[in-house]
């Protein structure tokens, strides 16, 4: 699944808004550091109930409009196969 999101870090209150096919993320964290990208990746995985692992930020990673990808647990895309023998 994707997900497009606009972020804005650093403000007061954080929230979740739809609009449209976005979703607006503010986050209490500063961009520096990662903190923010960070911030937003557990804030989807707490949204959608997936662990964080399987919550990827694809494109944007310095910029606040971002493509975010999201794993499903049911799905296991590329596990390895077990050896016999």
């Amino acid at each position: 699944m994707y997900i497009k999101v606009f972020v804005t870090p650093d403000t007061k209150r954080e929230k979740v808004e739809e609009k449209g096919d976005t979703l607006r993320i503010s986050v209490r964290e500063p961009a520096s550091g990662n903190r923010a990208n960070d911030r937003v990746r557990e804030i989807i995985a707490l949204r959608l109930k997936v662990p964080l692992g399987k919550v990827r930020i694809l494109t944007g990673h310095r910029s606040r409009a971002k493509m975010i990808s999201v794993i499903s647990p049911d799905v296991s895309v590329g596990a390895p196969a077990k050896r016999r023998g």
